[in-house]
């Protein structure tokens, strides 16, 4: 199991506007997490509907993080763009499992529940600011100092 990109993309955008503290337009947003606008753009939308982060319209609109990031938390982020986090298929309401004394749901459900805890232990203003200087880093360990390797920064 792992995240989609989406997700990736949605914790960097939010992490962004945590360490930022200020408001930024989608293409500041966009640039600062290496994240191609059109998909910023999406993914934004969905932070703004669940409440996460705020809009503002107009000339001088952009993006802010819509409460502190000490109460914004990574269960919040993550859940945001793939829903409720659930191990298996068969803990959701609209499956219909066949095994109707499996042994496997009360694990799953437990399992499922501990990692729900875990992200809602973790809030954006916890989790040390990594910012440019680390992707900075990474992309230099990578070999691709320069950039946003593979983004296409045109606006959308």
């Amino acid at each position: 199991m792992h995240m989609t990109l989406e997700t990736d993309y949605a914790v960097r955008i939010v992490d962004f506007l945590a360490a930022s503290n200020q408001k930024a337009d989608a293409r500041s947003i966009s640039e600062g997490t290496c994240v191609p606008p059109r998909f910023a753009l999406k993914i934004l939308r969905k932070l703004v509907s669940d409440g996460i982060v705020q809009s503002y319209k107009g000339a001088h609109g952009g993006y802010t993080l819509a409460r502190p990031g000490s109460r914004i938390t990574l269960r919040e982020v993550i859940e945001s763009v793939e829903g409720p986090y659930m191990i298996s298929r068969c803990q959701q309401d609209e499956y219909a499992c066949t095994h109707q004394a499996c042994r496997y749901h009360r694990i799953y459900a437990e399992i499922s529940e501990s990692v729900r805890r875990q992200l809602d232990s973790y809030t954006f203003s916890q989790v040390e600011p990594c910012g440019a200087a680390c992707r900075s880093v990474k992309e230099q360990e990578k070999g691709k100092a320069e950039g946003c390797p593979g983004v296409d920064k045109r606006s959308p």
